[in-house]
């Protein structure tokens, strides 16, 4: 049995199907560093389209920085080519849920190499820009000075959690994610195994991100940390005109 056979056939920790139709992409999401804050709803409603449904829990909604590497992303009937398949790339996301499809919507995406970021604009239509990005062993680093970002986080992953709360499951068991372009909207499915999260201390933090009302500060609500997860995903569809 593949890999991706077994990916395929871990389904327990969903809460709907993934799409009967054949996957079209394979991708790793590696060394990932997850940091979430708490945020109003009214400050998100202006950075997600009108016709998503902000997700909150307990009445609080959230937005998260995933720092983490890609690896092997390809089409299905491609071979992965690492001067183009494999980079560091930083998502700033928010939750959505619409007819009960938990998701996720992209704030923000930067990726380090050029190429790269031209190349999955292209094929996915994400928002994706390139910014100057630097990791090493826990450290990450990046900067857009197009947009005045900046990450530098030096950091120590820990134990594994073996049983994580509702919350710490909410904020990463997301198995689709939204996209708008012009007046429509999509939806991308995504597949992978459960997330097996470490706790994370941070001996460093240091970032500036600002977009719209939206200020992220140096402390964090929530963090985590995780070696990856391997993800299969579907063609997106059209869920708006």
């Amino acid at each position: 049995m593949t890999n991706i056979e077994k990916i395929l056939l871990a389904t327990n920790h969903r809460s709907f199907d993934y799409p009967k139709e054949r996957w079209a992409f394979y991708q790793e999401w590696n060394r990932a560093l997850f940091l979430h804050w708490k945020v109003p709803v009214e400050i998100l409603r202006e950075l997600v389209p009108e016709k998503l449904h902000i997700d909150t829990y307990e009445g609080s909604a959230y937005v998260s920085l995933v720092a983490f590497t890609m690896e092997k992303i390809r089409p299905r009937f491609l071979p992965a080519v690492s001067f183009i398949s494999d980079f560091h790339e930083i998502n700033l996301r928010t939750y959505v849920d619409n007819d009960n499809k938990k998701g996720v919507y992209f704030i923000n995406i930067e990726a380090q190499k050029i190429l790269s970021v031209l190349l999955t604009k292209y094929l996915s239509g994400l928002p994706y820009e390139k910014a100057k990005i630097r990791r090493g062993r826990n450290v990450y680093k990046s900067e857009n000075s197009v947009k005045g970002f900046r990450l530098d986080a030096a950091f120590e992953p820990k134990e594994i959690i073996t049983k994580k709360t509702e919350l710490q499951a909410w904020l990463t068991e997301r198995y689709c994610l939204y996209m708008d372009k012009g007046d429509s909207l999509f939806c991308y499915d995504i597949h992978h195994k459960e997330w097996a999260l470490k706790k994370v201390e941070l001996s460093k933090l240091d970032l500036a991100y600002e977009t719209g009302k939206l200020k992220l500060t140096n402390t964090p609500d929530l963090m985590q940390y995780s070696e990856g997860v391997g993800v299969v995903a579907w063609q997106r569809t059209k869920i708006t005109p």
